[in-house]
C-alpha cells in the first residue's frame, strides 16, 4: 500500500527547501516589507488621529472658555447698562424735582410779590378812600343815611374803577 521511497522524499524537501529560499528571498521579504510599511502607516495615522483628537479637545475647552468669558462680558455689560440707566434715571427725576422746586419757590415769590403789591395798592386805594370819606364827612355834616349813602356811592366808584 503505502510504500516510502526515499529518493522522492529527497527530492520533495530539496524542492521545499528551494521553494522556501526562493519564496523567501523574492516573496516573504517584500509581504514582511508591504506588511511592516502597512503597519507603519496605520500606526502613523492612529498617532495622527489621537494628536486630531487632542487639538479637537483643546480646541472645545478654549471654545468653552470663550463662550463663558463671552457669557460673563454680556452679564457685566447687561449690569453696567441697568446701573447706568438707574443712574441716568435717578439723574433725570433729581433734576425733575430741583426743576419743579425751582419753579414752585419762584411762583411763590411771584405770589407773594403780588399779593404785596395788592395789598400795597389796597392799602393805597382805602386811605384814599379813607381821606376822600373824611373830606366829604368834614364838608358837610351828615346824618347816618347820608353817610351810608355816600359810602355806599365811594363803594360803587372803586367797583368801576
Amino acid at each position: 500500500m503505502l510504500d516510502i521511497n526515499p529518493g522522492l522524499i529527497i527530492w520533495t524537501m530539496i524542492t521545499f527547501v528551494l521553494l522556501v529560499i526562493v519564496l523567501g528571498k523574492f516573496a516573504w521579504k517584500p509581504i514582511l516589507q508591504a506588511l511592516h510599511t502597512r503597519e507603519q502607516e496605520i500606526a502613523d495615522a492612529l498617532k495622527k488621529a489621537e494628536e486630531a483628537k487632542k487639538d479637537a479637545e483643546r480646541m472645545m475647552h478654549e471654545n468653552k472658555i470663550a463662550i463663558e468669558k463671552a457669557s460673563a462680558d454680556t452679564a457685566r455689560l447687561i449690569a453696567e447698562g441697568r446701573a447706568m440707566a438707574e443712574q441716568l434715571k435717578s439723574d433725570i427725576v433729581a433734576k425733575a424735582n430741583e426743576s419743579a422746586k425751582k419753579m414752585l419757590d419762584q411762583a411763590k415769590d411771584e405770589i407773594v410779590r403780588e399779593k404785596d403789591s395788592a395789598m400795597a395798592q389796597l392799602r393805597s386805594e382805602v386811605a384814599d378812600l379813607s381821606i376822600s370819606v373824611a373830606e366829604k364827612i368834614l364838608d358837610e355834616s351828615l346824618d347816618n343815611a347820608k353817610q351810608k349813602k355816600m359810602v355806599d356811592k365811594v363803594l360803587q366808584q372803586l367797583q368801576k374803577n
